[in-house]
């Protein structure tokens, strides 16, 4: 039995969150390079909030031209947050591989611009998110920052935990369902919220598979 974990990432609200408090009106132009890219941040922003609030094929192309305009932000403040803001928010559906490798690309070259610290034996979470891409997409990224290796093998021991899962569930027809019993078969375990916008939009999706299979 393999378990891939598929789930709504409040992570990419929190990192909006901190770049929106980064980009206030006191940012200064010793802090943006000499340049006035607090107003593009502040733009990219905008952007990045509205996305959820797009159709996918709006969505798509927003998000690829988002990772290019990130990308090409000078190496100031907060660029690495605004790249892994997006990476967040680019897996909340399927917006084409080429897209995600325009996100992944913008993430990786950020992070290698203005490597974020992270805590002894903890990999800061973008560099777990540029695993991620890398592990679950199957996005192409690099980094020889120790980080990055630390956040890779950190998501292959969590893997390798969720295959020693074992638990016991009653179905709507009250029946028992032991996941161990379940091994060889697909299952599929969803865990959702009603707050969470992209729980909700894949329902139909998933009433599609159950119908089908």
């Amino acid at each position: 039995m393999h378990f891939r974990v598929l789930n709504c990432k409040p992570l990419a609200s929190l990192v909006l969150a901190g770049v929106l408090a980064f980009l206030s009106p006191t940012v200064t132009a010793q802090d943006t390079n000499k340049t006035d890219t607090s107003d593009q941040q502040k733009a990219i922003l905008g952007q990045l909030r509205g996305l959820r609030q797009l159709d996918d094929a709006t969505r798509a192309r927003t998000t690829k031209d988002l990772a290019l305009q990130i990308r090409n932000l000078p190496a100031v403040p907060n660029k690495v947050h605004l790249a892994g803001a997006l990476a967040g928010l680019s897996t909340e559906g399927d917006f084409g591989r080429d897209t995600l490798q325009e996100v992944t690309t913008t993430l990786e070259m950020a992070l290698k611009e203005q490597p974020p610290a992270g805590k002894p034996g903890t990999p800061n979470f973008l560099y777990v998110e540029l695993a991620s891409l890398v592990r679950y997409e199957h996005m192409q990224a690099s980094s020889d920052n120790p980080q990055f290796a630390e956040a890779t093998a950190k998501l292959e021991a969590a893997d390798a935990t969720r295959q020693k899962a074992d638990f016991t569930l009653t179905d709507l027809q009250g029946n028992p369902w032991h996941l161990q019993d379940l091994r060889g078969k697909v299952v599929l375990v969803n865990f959702w919220a009603t707050w969470c916008p992209p729980c909700r939009k894949e329902m139909p999706d998933l009433q599609t598979l159950y119908d089908k299979y």
